[in-house]
């Protein structure tokens, strides 16, 4: 069978872009051809994918997504497939996995009832209808049951086509068992004492993230906890702003930004504590990989994958609305408290739970369950 795989930007290190190779990869591995839609795709291209590269036309968000549609429509109605698979919003998809938040539900408490006569408003909740709305014929593959309850809400989507997905961890982000060394190696390289303190937050989208709010808790410290913490950033984004505000806050000596790696096992080990405040999160895989590390993490309850932390008791999540005041005062408990070394252990007895890697073939086995069933 050929499977149509499209996503606007490919990238290694983003949350969904790793997803979709992992399903990709599967899906070839069990036979089947994989043809990709995308608009840019960075880095090393997996042997017999067949790239289709979509030109990127139009000034606006919004009319490069519709060329992209439309380009899109156009090759495929004369190269069919089998099954076409959206990793972003759009209309014609077979199935969709659900990688971004419910957007029609942001404006309710961020924006004004006015952004939603906007024309960028108005495309991308019509994009979102195309797969949510009631008689659409998508199939869509949820990260959380966030997510299932706001898509509800927003569309009164039929309860069967959305089926919830298990977490997509990978293994290597487990502990080592030399995870010791690692860590001593790793402050080593980059000047840690071991008696300093190490934030660590991960993730493509600074803004998203919550970087911004990392920023200002790391200058609310006090005095005595500054000068012996360090936050480091990786992720690949423009970090010349954040780098200012750490500037205009007095921590810049305290921060250093990263771009994209592939040794984050190693800043799993290396740190202390996941910092991540995001604005928004359909899942956060990173929470769960820093879980199965054994780092503790502090982090939001908008993110989808927050339920992880606090099943694992391996962290701490702050309710919503967020509050600034209340991530700083976490955070300094959090530096301080006696129970560091418990959430490392209770992160690492939940590393165990078979459920939380297997992703990528109940995904394989549904897309290939969905051929069947259009056979028949």
């Amino acid at each position: 069978m050929i499977f149509a795989f499209c996503l606007y930007k490919y990238f290694p290190y983003g949350g969904l872009q790793r997803d979709f190779l992992r399903i990709a990869q599967a899906m070839q591995a069990r036979g089947h051809r994989v043809r990709v839609y995308c608009h840019t795709w960075q880095g090393d291209v997996p042997p017999e994918f067949e790239i289709v590269n979509v030109p990127v036309k139009g000034y606006t968000s919004q009319a490069k997504n519709r060329f992209f549609s439309r380009f899109m429509q156009q090759d495929l109605a004369q190269r069919p497939v089998d099954c076409v698979v959206g990793f972003n919003k759009m209309p014609g998809l077979d199935v969709y996995y659900a990688a971004d938040s419910c957007y029609a539900a942001k404006p309710l408490h961020k924006r004004s009832k006015l952004y939603t006569l906007m024309p960028r408003y108005r495309h991308f909740k019509r994009y979102e209808e195309a797969i949510f709305a009631c008689g659409s014929n998508t199939q869509i593959l949820l990260l959380s049951p966030t997510q299932k309850t706001e898509f509800r809400n927003s569309y009164a989507t039929e309860l069967a086509r959305l089926h919830l997905l298990p977490a997509s961890i990978d293994e290597s982000r487990r502990a080592p068992s030399n995870a010791e060394q690692v860590r001593t190696a790793f402050r080593q390289e980059f000047a840690i004492a071991d008696d300093d303190f190490l934030l660590l937050q991960i993730g493509s989208g600074f803004i998203t993230k919550g970087v911004d709010r990392s920023l200002q808790a790391l200058a609310a410290l006090p005095k005595e906890l500054l000068v012996r913490t360090h936050l480091h950033v990786v992720g690949q984004d423009k970090a010349k702003k954040f780098e200012q505000l750490a500037v205009e806050l007095g921590v810049a000596d305290r921060v250093t930004f990263f771009d994209g790696r592939d040794d984050v096992p190693c800043f799993l080990q290396g740190a202390d504590l996941l910092i991540h405040p995001a604005r928004a999160e359909a899942a956060g895989m990173i929470l769960v990989e820093a879980v199965v590390a054994g780092l503790p993490v502090l982090t939001t309850a908008v993110c989808g994958y927050a339920f992880h932390v606090e099943q694992a008791n391996a962290g701490a999540t702050l309710t919503a609305p967020f509050d600034q005041n209340a991530l700083n005062k976490a955070l300094v408990k959090m530096i301080v408290s006696p129970d560091r070394a418990q959430w490392r252990e209770n992160g690492l007895r939940y590393a165990e739970q078979e459920s939380l890697y297997s992703q990528t073939k109940v995904v394989a086995d549904f897309l290939e369950d969905q051929l069947t069933r259009g056979s028949t």
